[in-house]
């Protein structure tokens, strides 16, 4: 864990790796294990590794949203939005996922519905930073792509 938050993608790999040997079963491991395949630019492996850590434990959202996050970075949007409402099941109080779901709509060029979950998102009461993280993505909704490089 410590790797993957220091960015030293590889030894993640690696030690994950060894953790998933040593427990097999655990959709935690295998969930951290995709999210440093997936920054390896592995992104296959990542989303193999993480239908595994679904499959492991149907309950944990970790799995799925980081699977949808993959499907988004990879834009395949729709199977992405079917995971994300796949998710909202098992944490209908989870303000990322509506997040999630507004900036894939943002992507789709459908402003209105991009607002529309970032609302939801901001009504569920995320920490600080991702307040100011989802007022910043609606206020971009008003910008073209073209020109938010510049910003």
């Amino acid at each position: 864990m410590i790797y993957l938050r220091q960015e030293k993608f590889e030894f993640s790999e690696h030690h994950f790796r060894m953790a998933f040997q040593i427990n097999p079963r655990s959709s935690v491991i295998m969930s951290y294990l995709g999210t440093a395949l997936h920054t390896l630019q592995r992104s296959e492996e990542a989303l193999s590794m993480l239908e595994k850590a679904i499959l492991a434990d149907k309950k944990n959202p970790l799995p799925m949203y980081q699977k949808a996050n993959i499907l988004m970075n990879l834009e395949d949007f729709d199977e992405a939005l079917e995971v994300l409402e796949e998710l909202k099941e098992y944490a209908p109080r989870e303000s990322s996922v509506y997040a999630l779901m507004g900036r894939i709509y943002k992507r789709r060029n459908m402003p209105e519905k991009a607002v529309f979950h970032y609302g939801l998102a901001l009504d569920l009461k995320p920490s600080a930073t991702d307040v100011a993280t989802i007022k910043a993505a609606i206020e971009k909704l008003l910008v073209p792509d073209e020109l938010q490089d510049y910003l």
